[in-house]
């Protein structure tokens, strides 16, 4: 695991103003990198790291660097990784490896501190994030969605499954699905709500239509870096070197097309019409102020060998508060504030990042760079804290009041769904992950 350094000083300030506010999502502690390009315009996506209210224009400070206008700022590692980042995807730069990211933020951190001697170089490579559009930060090979938090499964058992709520392989595999990567898209992507076949447990057959319990899932999504051979496992001590930050997702469900479909082979087009991805990805080193330790119950079975590290059991977890409102078309119309759902955090998770990779890769199958990982419903072990709309309303029986006086069972056509995520503890600086959203439009008529 990456150490702490220079870069996560909680009093570093940097010579951009609005790094500096209280409550900023991207203070100099935090660098995180997105794809993007000037709204309305035909410009070529390329990398961007976020500062204040700010986006650094990676190609333009790597035609910087090339023109010798950055002088000893980067190290030659640096300097590779720079290249790679301001490509139009981030799979390059993912695929360089933690030596790399880590000389290329030590960089950035140092030409964005006060008094850098390179502040008007890197002030000339930036563009507001008010005037920026964003595409996903990279080409998604793979989506694998785990099932990493035991609440939010215990939940959903008890409503199929009562008396037996928890399935016996839950707590010794990390249980995860392949999911399809070509519908997931960056916030602000809106979409349709999705037709397939449902039935009502009472029904003599299915019916074929629009899904009326569309869902919301609170999850984190994990960016794979440096991919692994094919046949190669990837140990729990060298996992999370394979990972290269983290960023929201929003998993959208159908739970009535879900029920009727799910087994014998698990989801399929409940899952596959759309998710949503934040534009930033927080690396895992700006992460590091915030790792907690990670436990299992003594009371529980504990992970199997090759799932165990003292690294893992030190520092597995990620002390990231994960919350999600809904803003209806009447809250829009009227001018009001969106209506939180709920408030949870990724240090619920039964199984951590590093649990998840190697699991994933213990068959042999082979990562490659770029690919995600969705954490799965983080929901908490309150009420409150649920992360699905089904968990919230027990599965539809108890309906929600929004603050405007509304009700809802799930989702209904002009809802925006709002994520936002977050590290805040005493003795670093608060770094966010941005917000992300995306509004569920009518049905295609079929």
């Amino acid at each position: 695991m990456t150490q702490l350094n220079e870069t996560h000083g909680p009093s570093l300030q940097s010579w951009l103003n609005s790094a500096n506010v209280e409550g900023t999502d991207f203070p100099i502690q935090n660098l995180p990198f997105a794809e993007f390009r000037r709204a309305g315009s035909d410009e070529a996506f390329r990398g961007g790291v976020a500062i204040g209210d700010q986006v650094i224009d990676l190609a333009a400070l790597n035609n910087a660097y090339l023109q010798g206008s950055l002088g000893d700022l980067l190290t030659a590692e640096a300097a590779i990784a720079l290249a790679a980042a301001a490509q139009s995807s981030l799979n390059e730069l993912m695929s360089l490896g933690p030596v790399h990211w880590s000389a290329l933020r030590l960089g950035l951190s140092r030409g964005l501190r006060a008094g850098a001697a390179h502040e008007s170089v890197i002030a000339a490579c930036l563009v507001a994030q008010s005037d920026a559009a964003y595409a996903l930060p990279a080409r998604i090979g793979d989506y694998t969605d785990f099932y990493a938090s035991i609440h939010h499964a215990t939940n959903i058992g008890r409503l199929f499954r009562p008396d037996n709520p928890l399935l016996p392989n839950y707590q010794w595999i990390p249980i995860g699905y392949h999911g399809r990567s070509s519908s997931i898209n960056v916030s602000g992507a809106d979409f349709p709500r999705p037709h397939s076949q449902m039935k009502a447990p009472d029904a003599e057959k299915p019916v074929y239509g629009p899904c009326k319990r569309l869902d919301y899932e609170l999850e984190v999504g994990i960016f794979i870096g440096q991919g692994n051979a094919q046949g190669q496992t990837v140990t729990m001590d060298d996992a999370e070197a394979h990972v290269f930050g983290l960023c929201l997702l929003n998993d959208w469900s159908a739970r009535d097309i879900q029920a009727w479909e799910y087994q014998p082979l698990g989801p399929f087009l409940s899952k596959n019409f759309a998710s949503t991805l934040s534009p930033w990805v927080v690396t895992m080193e700006a992460l590091l102020p915030y790792r907690s330790a990670w436990t299992r119950p003594e009371t529980d079975p504990q992970p199997l060998d090759y799932l165990e590290s003292a690294q893992n059991r030190a520092a597995g977890g990620f002390d990231m508060q994960l919350e999600v409102l809904v803003e209806t078309a009447q809250m829009r119309e009227q001018g009001l504030a969106p209506h939180r759902l709920g408030l949870s955090n990724f240090d619920y998770s039964y199984w951590t990042v590093a649990q998840m990779v190697t699991h994933h890769t213990v068959n042999g199958c082979n990562l490659q760079a770029g690919d995600l990982f969705g954490s799965g419903t983080m929901s908490g072990p309150h009420a409150g804290s649920e992360g699905a709309m089904i968990e919230l309303t027990k599965g539809g029986k108890e309906p929600v009041t929004l603050s405007n006086g509304e009700v809802r069972t799930f989702l209904e056509d002009g809802d925006r769904v709002i994520m936002r995520g977050w590290c805040d503890r005493a003795g670093a600086k608060r770094i966010g992950f941005g917000e992300m959203s995306s509004t569920i439009l009518p049905a295609i008529k079929a």
